[in-house]
């Protein structure tokens, strides 16, 4: 895609994200938080709020793309006949949403075909917005940001996340153990798309999860690798649902040697 249509698909995502940010933090309810369903388990939840920002989104998209698709965790899925897909979280970090904890995100990545063009992230509690383009590096708020230059293991902050369901909590317990000891100390936030914009903006020095669905992963991955970041699963593989993991070269490898040795792709 023309490097004009990637900013004007950019232009669009971050409109929206900053109109869905908007309706979050100034309409979050004073009370309780209705939840409206749940997914993996009791605790991975759905809220009024998710559903009424992704309404937002798309129709916000829609108004500017009427042919294009969309890819959204709250139900959005239309195949469109442009090529370019939106992939929607209208929030990443619903659980910290629901209790008031403002690690939460708006997170919008734009595909073209199979390629992730660009990506917007968008914290409503902070009103930060990261964005990036693919080979036009990423920003905050306009301000070009890179990687953290740490090498060693041992002095890396290192950003994770757990799953829902007890069994593979458990397991990313087990991995956990072995990396602690490893590495300067953990960061857990709740919200994959956050912690992969601290990597982009130096905040964190890695990060590596499993289970990211591709609404968590595909503006914040981008905009980490844009940034500087590597970002993969074990063994070359793309980063996906099985693990993500996101650090500059050298200490991606030291990272990812104790993950591999750990299983930590596997329940």
């Amino acid at each position: 895609m023309l490097d004009h249509g990637t900013a004007e698909l950019l232009g669009i995502a971050q409109g929206a994200a900053r109109a869905a940010a908007e309706l979050l933090h100034a309409g979050r309810p004073a009370g309780a938080i209705a939840v409206t369903a749940t997914k993996s388990s009791a605790t991975d939840i759905v809220t009024e709020m998710d559903q009424a920002a992704e309404r937002l989104l798309v129709e916000h998209i829609s108004a500017a793309r009427p042919d294009d698709g969309f890819l959204g965790e709250e139900g959005a899925d239309e195949a469109g006949t442009s090529g370019v897909t939106w992939v929607l979280d209208p929030i990443d970090g619903t659980v910290n949403y629901l209790y008031g904890v403002p690690f939460y995100a708006v997170s919008i990545g734009v595909r073209a075909g199979s390629e992730v063009v660009a990506g917007v992230v968008c914290s409503p509690a902070t009103g930060e917005m990261w964005s990036a383009r693919r080979g036009h590096g990423a920003d905050l708020d306009g301000r070009a940001i890179r990687v953290n230059p740490v090498s060693d293991l041992a002095m890396a902050l290192v950003a994770t996340g757990f799953g829902y369901e007890a069994s593979r909590r458990a397991k990313q317990g087990t991995v956990l153990r072995a990396v602690l000891p490893r590495v300067r100390d953990i960061r857990r936030a709740g919200s994959g798309a956050l912690d992969l914009c601290a990597i982009a903006c130096g905040r964190v020095d890695a990060y590596y999860e499993r289970g990211l669905k591709p609404w968590d992963l595909a503006a914040g991955g981008l905009i980490a690798a844009e940034a500087g970041a590597r970002v993969e699963g074990l063994g070359g593989r793309s980063a996906g649902e099985d693990l993500v993991i996101a650090a500059l070269p050298g200490l991606f490898e030291a990272l990812e040697a104790i993950l591999v040795e750990n299983g930590a792709d596997r329940d």
